[in-house]
């Protein structure tokens, strides 16, 4: 059996583009640590489509 771990894989998504009403998306998939970190995960990451870095957050899968 394959050993059963904390971590699980989350998608981060955009939510200045998302307020905007441009069209796409901008998407990142991480892992985090359920035990560490039960709340939803928010970083600052780069988005292509608008060009600058903003705040992405964890969307329910």
């Amino acid at each position: 059996m394959g050993k059963r771990g904390n971590r699980i894989q989350v998608i981060l998504e955009c939510t200045e583009q998302r307020k905007s009403g441009i069209s796409g998306c901008s998407r990142y998939i991480t892992t985090k640590n359920k035990k560490n970190n039960p709340n939803r995960i928010i970083l600052k990451k780069y988005n292509p489509i608008l060009r600058k870095y903003t705040i992405h957050k964890e969307i329910k899968n």
